[in-house]
């Protein structure tokens, strides 16, 4: 890896202010083809539904759902409409879908990239160190759902013990998830009434099934990287094809995202390329499938999370010790 740098040296601030552009058409391209597509496989599965064609539709169907957090993800910050309401909008409707609350997933995203890597304040590090069991537990979906489902009603019966949610929080937290377990009601109160399966076929079960795919780019993006401040050394960027850039809304160009949460989705790779590639630089990177591997054999023979240093990388592949030449072009702007 490279000499450790901070974010002051990345990038000039023209540049970085040039990058910070919002923009209603490019967001509205990227949802009208997520939902397209689900609309597309949707169809697809219902139509196809009792049949061996169900189950590629199925598979599809379910990660695009599951992918729909990388949406939520960039309208909690706001990145993804110049216009801020439509930020909202959209964000709730799909923290509804993932039964994933937006206030609540705003709060707790917004600790994680304060603390990141901290193990106290980083609002997705509130959990035991990883094992063997409780790592593919979390991979596989169990505990992710229990967890997702339970706070849900936890906070609708007023209960909120995360430390890293303010008091004054609370009741919006609280209102929020009350609201959902309400629509959730609903919703199968008219299902029953009705006799229809919908909501489980092209919802509930594709969503709860499928969530492993999505689970790839949740764990590979902290796991096993040093939990110090220095962003360049505790987030990683995944190597990956255009379609599943597309899929997760450039979220795999992490470290970026991390270094500049402000810049727009649709304009990380551009980040990544101004701050990295045309300095010669290098954030910890791997691929979906060597990360996977790497995490099983460093759990392998009951190790856990707790028997690797906190402050150096566990996790990592031969790629983090290349060196990289600079390219030439902006690198003199930047």
């Amino acid at each position: 890896m490279d000499e450790v740098f901070g974010r002051k040296d990345m990038i000039s601030p023209g540049r970085l202010k040039e990058l910070s552009v919002k923009s209603d058409a490019s967001g509205f391209v990227q949802l009208g083809s997520h939902l397209g597509a689900l609309a597309i496989t949707g169809t697809a599965l219902w139509y196809t539904w009792g049949t061996w064609w169900a189950a590629p539709c199925f598979v599809v169907h379910g990660i695009l759902i599951n992918f729909l957090y990388a949406g939520q993800h960039e309208m909690s910050h706001s990145t993804v409409f110049r216009t801020k309401k439509l930020n909202e909008i959209f964000g709730r409707l799909f923290g509804f879908a993932l039964i994933y609350p937006r206030d609540f997933d705003q709060i707790q995203h917004f600790a994680h990239h304060r603390y990141t890597q901290d193990w106290a304040g980083d609002g997705e590090l509130g959990r035991e160190r990883y094992s063997m069991l409780s790592y593919l537990l979390w991979v596989l979906g169990p505990t992710y759902w229990y967890t997702r489902i339970r706070r849900v009603i936890r906070f609708s019966l007023g209960i909120v013990s995360e430390t890293y949610i303010p008091a004054d929080q609370h009741p919006k937290v609280i209102r929020e998830a009350r609201w959902h377990l309400a629509g959730y009601v609903l919703i199968a109160v008219l299902s029953v009434a009705t006799g229809s399966w919908l909501a489980v076929k092209l919802w509930l079960l594709p969503m709860l099934v499928m969530k492993p795919v999505h689970q790839l780019q949740n764990t590979i993006e902290h796991l096993g990287l040093p939990h110090v401040e220095q962003i360049t050394e505790n987030t990683r960027t995944t190597r990956t094809n255009a379609i599943m850039r597309w899929m997760c809304w450039n979220m795999q160009f992490h470290t970026a995202h991390h270094a500049f949460p402000a810049v727009p989705f649709h304009q990380l790779p551009n980040l990544h390329r101004t701050i990295f590639v045309e300095k010669g630089r290098k954030p910890h990177s791997m691929t979906y499938l060597g990360f996977q591997l790497a995490v099983i054999k460093a759990f392998w023979s009951g190790r856990t999370e707790a028997d690797y240093p906190d402050d150096k990388i566990w996790i990592m592949d031969d790629t983090d010790l290349e060196p990289v030449a600079p390219r030439p072009g902006r690198a003199k702007q930047a």
